[in-house]
């Protein structure tokens, strides 16, 4: 058997958030044998319910009603309803800190930089969410974000939510006939833009393309414009258009009025592509994104409270949405707007320097650009705080894992994400607890019952496999936009397997019990 390149140490172990929580099953379940991961793994899929109910009350999740009836299922896994008594805030639980301690640090690449405490993100979000409110913007309405990286996204995301709206968001480089198929389904009351972004030291010009965009989605009340680097935008062309500035106007001091809505009530929809060219919009629900990014950032990540995050992303990417669930442990995110690789091919170990990111997040194919570019941060930056490195996309060569270990830190955790749109989180990842082999990643996720079947459909090991799901999880979609009838549904996830969730997707298990990714069948 291969020998690891990364273990964690006693201390670490001993540290972890994962430690933490087998010692509190173990204490409220009176199961001794929970001793490490991998019991801990298989004793979560086989009890989900009481899982999935410690998981919400080690995490601390905030919402009402009765929490007995843990999971229905009337007819079948495609009808699976988790906690169909609650009713609970996304906003609210993401907004659970209102002190001075940073929530957002946010730099772009043409030096605009900004921070704000968890008191001024509650402050500017109940500021928001009561002209929202004002503008009719209620429970089920939808919002669209045309937006780069930056605070203002996720202020926006958060008042949204905090009327038990529904956000989608994208970013401003899409074209118009892009943005139209996606949002005009959506047929959303506001859209928020930007006049101005930069990428790569171009400065593009946003305004015609939003006046574009509220030309062919007629439902569009308020166009909201953001003026990040056009300090005085000229909005005459765009119809409903009015600055952020003036949109808020008579709301300052406004108090945050949370909206508790049931815990599948939706959240989010994420766009992918589809047999009939339209993109599909995934409809993601409030409790089942809450509690599975809480048990992925908590518990195989490790986040604690005085982490700095940070995630190369846009705010079209699922990973942005998964970064803005890190407020709720009140640890600090760090945006970044513009190109990864501008001015110099180093600039997000210059942020990581910067801002002391601890744990710090990019895609695949970003380490292999960087690698050849022959990049060694090693040598070039002091990378003191960083202990956690995440990386998602395709996966992760054994020579990614050398890389990283030789030449960005030696002692860091290496965690390779397996990110779906379709649950708006991993079916595979890492723990802190594990040691880390060249070419896998750690684990299956805790509490998802993730298992590989032949064309028989009978579960196999060490062998290439189509990955299924045969027991519901908290995250699995509540609906596609649009579809009315549950078929478009039902065949997305429900039809290539028989009693099973699965998109197609294809790994082996190994003898480690790790995860090796091979690509959609």
């Amino acid at each position: 058997m291969a020998l690891p390149v990364w273990e964690p140490s006693a201390e670490r172990v001993k540290r972890a958030n994962l430690s933490r929580f087998i010692r509190f099953a173990r204490a409220e379940t009176g199961n001794v044998d929970l001793i490490g991961h991998h019991a801990l793994h298989h004793w979560s899929t086989s009890d989900p319910e009481r899982f999935w109910t410690l998981v919400w009350d080690f995490c601390g999740i905030r919402a009402q009603g009765d929490r007995t009836a843990v999971l229905e299922s009337p007819d079948g896994m495609e009808s699976a309803r988790w906690f169909p008594n609650v009713r609970l805030n996304f906003a609210q639980n993401l907004l659970r800190y209102n002190d001075e301690k940073p929530a957002i640090v946010f730099r772009s690449e043409n030096g605009a930089a900004r921070e704000l405490s968890y008191a001024d993100l509650n402050a500017e979000v109940a500021q928001l969410a009561a002209a929202m409110a004002a503008a009719g913007v209620g429970v089920g309405d939808s919002v669209a974000g045309l937006l780069p990286n930056i605070p203002e996204a996720a202020i926006a995301m958060l008042a949204t939510a905090t009327l038990g709206a529904i956000w989608s968001s994208c970013s401003p480089d899409l074209g118009v006939d892009a943005v139209v198929a996606r949002f005009g389904q959506l047929q959303p009351k506001v859209l928020f833009g930007v006049a101005r972004y930069a990428f790569g030291g171009r400065s593009v010009d946003c305004v015609d393309k939003l006046a574009g965009i509220a030309n062919r989605i007629g439902s569009l009340d308020h166009v909201v414009v953001v003026p990040y680097l056009a300090p005085d935008p000229v909005l005459g062309a765009v119809r409903a258009g009015i600055t952020w500035s003036a949109f808020v106007a008579g709301h300052v001091g406004a108090r945050p009025d949370f909206t508790a809505v049931p815990f599948n009530q939706p959240l989010y929809v994420l766009f992918a592509p589809s047999a009939t060219g339209a993109p599909a919009g995934i409809v993601h629900g409030v409790g089942g994104t809450l509690i599975q990014h809480l048990k992925e950032l908590v518990l195989h990540v490790d986040v604690l409270r005085e982490d700095r995050v940070f995630y190369y992303t846009t705010s079209g990417f699922l990973m942005w949405n998964w970064l803005m669930s890190v407020l709720a442990i009140g640890a600090t995110i760090v945006l970044y707007d513009g190109s990864p690789s501008y001015p110099r091919a180093d600039v997000l170990f210059d942020l990581a320097d910067e801002c002391g990111i601890s744990v710090f997040g990019a895609s695949s194919k970003w380490l292999d650009s960087i690698e050849e570019a022959g990049l060694r941060p090693v040598a070039s930056h002091k990378l003191l705080d960083l202990r956690t490195v995440l990386v998602t996309g395709a996966p992760l060569t054994p020579a990614n894992y050398d890389f990283v270990f030789r030449h960005i830190k030696q002692r860091v955790f290496l965690s390779s994400l397996a990110m779906s749109a379709h649950m708006l989180s991993c079916t595979a990842l890492g723990s802190p607890l594990l040691p880390v082999y060249r070419g896998e990643l750690q684990c299956r996720g805790l509490g998802m019952r993730f298992e590989t079947v032949d064309e028989a459909g009978e579960s196999v090991r060490e062998v290439p496999g189509t990955v299924v799901f045969p027991a519901p999880f908290p995250s699995m979609p509540v609906a596609l936009w649009g579809d009315s009838d549950g078929s478009a549904f039902r065949s997305a996830y429900f039809s290539r397997v028989e009693n099973a969730w699965c998109v197609g997707e294809r790994a082996m298990l190994t003898p480690n019990d790790g995860v090796v990714l091979l690509g959609r069948s």
